[in-house]
């Protein structure tokens, strides 16, 4: 496959793939997701695995297709392989696993009970992945791909349609009608703030200045959320053919990835994207012979967490300390070098191809009024099913949180569920049936962000958990500001002096009071939205402040200052699995004989409670 010179060719091949891959359409294939959270659970191994024993089928393997992918999602349940096209889904695969899979569902069609997935709802094993309720209430439209989709292979990519929207935008569509086209479908930026995609396009289409740039922001950096880098991971062509349309539509003929250098396999497979997309034509000068140039470059970023920030994220493009600019001055006009900029993140830029390709009408068709389309959350936490998850606009969080995620582990009460990333807002369980969309969240104090969702349990303390998320903005913040540097670290303060049992009941008003001046008066959107887990706790869980203020108890037995652990002697079998477990020889007894605590020894770790299986260990 050569040079694609117009849409002509791009249809002549990928016709040419789909026919040639016809013929393998009775094979069995096994497909091993092999992103980086797999991978962190053994994929790699897998793999290697099954490429070892394919080799020993000699004429048989040629009956066999292997295909390794990146991330499908689910990602507690890794290495996940599945075989197609019967659609039967193994879970927490090992390489000693893989030759009796090879063995009996390969070659002899039997499903193995061991390694399916049992639903904590119902306790009962799903044989296909359609059907696992997982899945099942998902929109898998942007993130649907990863599971067909070699990342390495441009060949993947096209025998799904890919490009066949940038071909249609570059030779049918005039760059007005695109941004048109994106108004009309609402596609609103899926980085945190939920801006009108289609009018920053216009707004950097008609600035002034020369040349004008593309950016796509992968500086993923909430705590638990790894959308972008999973999208970028599995299908970094969709990223690349959604910048092209951007860039068509706004006059600009040079783009940036802005990734982190800790995702090195998003890194890695972009830049193999976009090696082949240039191999290909479909990257470089005139694009489909409609005379347009456009190239992109990935730059990788330190970590810094406040480089999520449009203004602050260009900072580092340029090669300085990443910190961001007062917000008066707008990246569409005056961004990168000075010149108009549009910046949008992994997930808006892959959004734009299926609108361009099906239209606005179909795309309004999907979300609420305000809110189009899917969103990409990643649901972790204290739930059963953790992973990425793409969902309607609209959906509630009870749908989230229980038919999708499957609820709380361990008979455990769900106790608040935090969106939005650390400057997100913690909703408690009379907040369940809210739909989630951009506008209904900051209703109730929270935001969407980028996509981080977090579930807490009962034993979860919410107090503790404000202070979790005010030491990462602490850490984070660039200091150029005085609100945010100093306010949020004031508030910091405040709680650790109330988790430590050392709070007042007048500190709860000095952190509305520094909540309220540091919204008001912080340089960007890290210091103006940090004090929201705080106000939202205050909202939602007053009650555990006050306990450890007034009674000095942590009601979630956490905060170690408020907390103290002793064995019910009537429990205690002696087993003395806790005595092994104390770093600190806190714990003495008789084998067989209830054992007792020291509490002047006692460092308060927890190791005792974790390891004892009569639950003996009592936190009060």
């Amino acid at each position: 496959m050569g040079m694609i010179n117009n849409p002509e060719e791009l249809g002549k091949v990928q016709k040419a793939i789909l026919k040639e891959r016809k013929k393998d359409s009775g094979k069995t294939q096994i497909v091993v997701c092999g992103g980086t959270g797999c991978r962190g659970a053994g994929a790699e191994e897998v793999v290697n695995a099954f490429g070892e024993e394919l080799k020993k089928l000699n004429g048989k393997a040629a009956e066999v297709l292997f295909k390794e992918t990146c991330c499908h999602g689910f990602c507690d349940q890794g290495p996940i392989v599945v075989i197609d096209p019967e659609n039967i889904f193994y879970q927490h695969v090992t390489p000693k696993d893989v030759p009796k899979i090879i063995k009996e569902t390969v070659l002899e069609g039997k499903v193995i009970n061991k390694f399916l997935y049992t639903d904590p709802q119902t306790d009962k094993k799903v044989v296909h992945e359609k059907e696992i309720p997982f899945y099942k209430k998902q929109n898998r439209l942007i993130f649907g791909n990863n599971r067909y989709i070699d990342p390495t292979s441009i060949e993947d990519y096209l025998a799904l349609g890919g490009y066949q929207a940038m071909a249609k935008a570059l030779t049918k569509m005039t760059p007005e009608t695109i941004i048109e086209e994106i108004k009309k479908a609402g596609l609103r930026g899926r980085g945190g703030g939920g801006f009108d995609a289609g009018v920053k396009w216009e707004t950097c289409r008609h600035a002034e200045g020369e040349p004008k740039y593309v950016i796509c922001n992968a500086d993923e950096g909430d705590p638990g959320a790894y959308m972008d880098r999973s999208l970028l991971e599995g299908n970094p062509h969709s990223v690349l053919e959604g910048m092209v349309i951007g860039a068509y539509a706004i006059g600009s003929s040079e783009g940036y990835i802005y990734v982190r250098n800790e995702y090195p396999l998003a890194v890695k497979n972009a830049t193999i994207a976009i090696a082949q997309a240039e191999e290909k034509g479909l990257l470089g000068e005139n694009i489909f012979g409609s005379g347009f140039d456009f190239s992109v470059k990935i730059s990788r970023g330190g970590g810094a967490f406040v480089c999520g920030e449009s203004s602050a994220l260009m900072t580092s493009l340029e090669g300085r300390v990443g910190r961001p600019r007062a917000k008066y001055i707008h990246t569409v006009e005056k961004g990168l070098w000075g010149k108009p900029s549009t910046l949008n993140n992994v997930e808006t830029w892959s959004n734009v191809p299926p609108i361009i390709e099906k239209g606005a009408d179909w795309y309004r068709t999907i979300g609420t009024e305000g809110s189009k389309g899917t969103k990409i959350f990643s649901l972790v936490g204290k739930i059963n099913n953790t992973g990425l998850i793409e969902v309607p606009m609209g959906m509630t969080l009870r749908e989230i949180v229980y038919d999708i995620g499957g609820g709380i582990p361990d008979g455990k009460k769900f106790k608040a569920v935090q969106t939005g990333g650390p400057s997100g807002g913690c909703l408690p369980e009379s907040e369940l049936d809210r739909p989630v969309d951009f506008d209904e969240l900051i209703k109730a104090g929270s935001m969407m962000g980028s996509g981080g969702m977090i579930v807490m349990d009962e034993d979860s303390c919410m107090v503790d958990v404000a202070r979790y998320f005010l030491k990462f903005l602490v850490e984070e913040s660039c200091g150029k500001c005085v609100p945010c540097r100093e306010g949020v670290l004031r508030m910091l303060e405040i709680v650790t002096d109330i988790c430590e049992g050392n709070g007042k009941e007048e500190d709860i008003a000095l952190l509305e009071e520094l909540s309220e001046t540091i919204q008001d008066s912080a340089l960007c959107a890290l210091g103006s939205t940090a004090p929201n887990p705080v106000l939202t706790t205050l909202k939602y869980f007053r009650d555990e402040y006050l306990a450890h203020i007034n009674d000095k108890k942590c009601p979630g037995g956490v905060c170690t200052a408020l907390i103290e652990f002793s064995i019910d002697q009537e429990t205690c079998n002696g087993c003395g699995a806790c005595i092994k477990a104390c770093p600190s020889d806190a714990i003495t007894g008789e084998t067989k004989q209830p054992h007792s605590i020291d509490k002047s020894k006692c460092i308060k770790c927890g190791m005792c409670e974790d390891v004892c299986k009569q639950n003996a260990v009592i936190i009060t």
